[in-house]
């Protein structure tokens, strides 16, 4: 019989690939990093400071290269919404990010220094908008000991059962990185995009 830990591999191993499924690669030709597939039609999700330009390349997670379009951007959530030309596409599961707890097991897809669909784990810290000052005061993050790279920003970060909860942005740490919640995602797109069958 397995063991626990032979089981758990398992799951995991099966979770960051059904989830990589609607991970993308997004670059504009002066560097890259990742991005969610949201919605089937073609609407994906980034950091701001990943999609700089109107003209973008999203690599899919089988390997196809789609020009994107990008539609709406917001560089004070580092938040970017692009559209690509196709439907069908596998999209990524949403959870509830307000209900996050410190202690909480969370993981990351990206592509660190161009290792495609890299994963990692770690622990809610906390959440919150707890920054007193500097540049990222008055935002709402999601603090994670989670080791993030050159390459995660943009991607998603997700709980247990796959459900995205928040946008890989930043670097805190050694071993601590910063998200966007995902509601914080939810409004940007209600906003920029004027449509509730996109949120």
């Amino acid at each position: 019989m397995p063991s626990a830990i032979e089981e758990l591999n398992s799951t995991m191993s099966s979770l960051a690939a059904r989830v990589g499924q609607s991970v993308v690669q997004v670059g504009d030709g002066s560097g890259g990093g990742a991005g969610s597939i949201w919605h089937s039609g073609g609407l994906v999700v980034t950091n701001a400071h990943v999609a700089r330009r109107k003209s973008l390349r999203v690599t899919l997670a089988d390997g196809r290269l789609m020009r994107a379009r990008l539609l709406a951007r917001d560089t004070f959530h580092d938040v970017a919404a692009l559209g690509i030309d196709m439907s069908g596409l596998p999209a990524i599961e949403l959870g509830d990010s307000r209900r996050l707890q410190p202690g909480q097991w969370v993981f990351a897809l990206g592509h660190p220094h161009g290792v495609r669909h890299a994963l990692t784990g770690g622990v809610v810290i906390g959440t919150g908008p707890n920054w007193d000052e500097g540049p990222l005061a008055g935002r709402e993050w999601l603090m994670l000991d989670l080791h993030l790279r050159p390459g995660n920003s943009g991607g998603p970060v997700f709980d247990v059962q796959g459900r995205m909860i928040g946008i890989s942005t930043a670097i805190d740490g050694p071993e601590s990185g910063l998200a966007v919640p995902v509601h914080t995602v939810k409004a940007f797109l209600r906003e920029a995009l004027q449509s509730e069958k996109v949120a």
